[in-house]
């Protein structure tokens, strides 16, 4: 197929065209649903995030207004966690991309 002698590609785009990716980030940004997006993004991929000894123990999991709650079946795992808390944080804010979370309880 030709357009004004050049050759039109599989991959190239028409001017004024957005990718998917440009159009769902404007979509969650113009009805403010970014934040409730990347909360449930971290509950779909909390196992990923912390590995499979950690979700497997995860009883519950959920966010609300930036705190992050846990529930977990094995106690000493709560008291490692409890200890590396800031390191909790860290992480799951790394992955998702922006500081979803600012705090963390373990029930």
């Amino acid at each position: 197929m030709t357009t004004n002698n050049k050759y039109v590609t599989a991959t190239s785009r028409h001017p004024g065209t957005t990718t998917v990716k440009e159009a769902f980030d404007k979509l969650l940004q113009v009805y403010k649903l970014r934040g409730r997006f990347n909360e449930t993004y971290l509950e779909a991929y909390w196992g990923k995030m912390m590995g499979q000894a950690i979700a497997s123990r995860t009883t519950r999991l959920y966010v609300r207004e930036s705190t992050l709650y846990i529930e977990l079946s094995s106690a000493p795992l709560r008291s490692e966690l409890v200890n590396a808390k800031q390191k909790v944080i860290q992480l799951v804010n790394k992955e998702v991309g922006s500081d979803v979370i600012s705090d963390v309880v373990f029930i």
